[in-house]
């Protein structure tokens, strides 16, 4: 059973109000807090660190997996290890994500390290939304790890999103990717405050036809601090895409560093970086419409990270 609290973190991470269709598991403040698994999908509790096991059975299709956790006891700290194993020719959604309740003096913390092996041919959808809340002076630490490996001919989506109340983050993400494999990646991040975010992306295209897509846009308002860095490693014949796109407010920061290694004749790479403030022309327009000039700002910076 979740409290009040714990059920509008679970509802602001993974848009649920109450037990979700198919196979699901729930972690509250370190504890198992319920879990279904179905005929294709398999959840296992690691038995040497904290953490589970997600196993897909090859050719399944339609099917979706939610790991959502929640932390809403101050001064928790923890670090979980989360292993997806997605059989051959399947096509799932992962809904992922954690929410933290932080009314207290102490930082509270979750690691979420996630390691998934695509199989040949498979398609996945993961989402992974973080968010913090609580009027204590504790800080809200998130820092998730994602680990990448796609076989031949599969593929990867991944939407990432904190827009709201984590104090620091730092995103880690390196995946490799085999012959005809994709990986799709758009991240949404908002800074208020003295909150930090960084993030970190390595993608290593080794196989001939493979491609990869990375995208962020930030907003970084009062006096918080972006960092994102972006290294796509071209091996093979291959396509490879990364782009930021950040918005200034108050006195945000914003550092960007793509990066790009042609390792073959045949790798075609691209990289944009677009950092500014919102223009006067865009909130000038909004407000003939009758908006204030506040109303505008937010009207922009809600369709940017849209």
């Amino acid at each position: 059973m979740m409290d009040a609290i714990q059920k509008e973190l679970l509802m602001q991470i993974a848009d649920l109000h109450g037990v979700p269709a198919g196979a699901y598991n729930f972690r509250v403040n370190g504890e198992g807090a319920g879990r279904n698994t179905t005929e294709h999908i398999d959840i296992v509790t690691k038995t040497d660190k904290p953490g589970i096991d997600i196993i897909i059975k090859p050719g399944t299709k339609n099917e979706s997996v939610h790991i959502p956790v929640v932390l809403s006891q101050t001064g928790l700290k923890e670090v979980v290890y989360n292993d997806f194993y997605i059989g051959e020719d399947c096509d799932v959604t992962i809904i992922a994500g954690c929410g933290i309740h932080n009314s207290g003096d102490l930082d509270s913390q979750h690691d979420g390290i996630h390691t998934f092996f695509v199989g040949k041919n498979s398609r996945v959808k993961y989402v992974e939304k973080h968010y913090g809340e609580g009027d204590g002076r504790g800080s809200r630490v998130l820092n998730p790890q994602t680990i990448v490996h796609i076989e031949e001919g599969g593929r990867l989506e991944m939407d990432t999103v904190q827009i709201k109340g984590v104090d620091s983050t730092v995103r880690v993400t390196k995946a490799d990717l085999a012959a005809d494999a994709n990986l799709v990646i758009r991240e949404k991040i908002m800074t208020h405050g003295t909150q930090y975010a960084k993030t970190d992306f390595t993608v290593d295209l080794n196989g001939e036809g493979c491609g990869a897509d990375v995208v962020s846009r930030s907003v970084a308002k009062g006096e918080s601090r972006q960092e994102f860095i972006s290294v796509i490693n071209g091996n093979n014949r291959c396509t490879g895409h990364t782009e930021c796109d950040a918005i200034l407010m108050d006195n945000g920061k914003v550092l960007a560093t793509p990066a790009l290694s042609a390792n073959h004749l045949d790798a075609s790479l691209i990289h944009e970086a677009a950092i500014g403030k919102i223009a006067g022309e865009q909130i000038i327009k909004l407000m003939t419409l009758g908006l204030t000039e506040e109303e505008a700002e937010q009207q922009i910076v809600s369709g940017f990270l849209k």
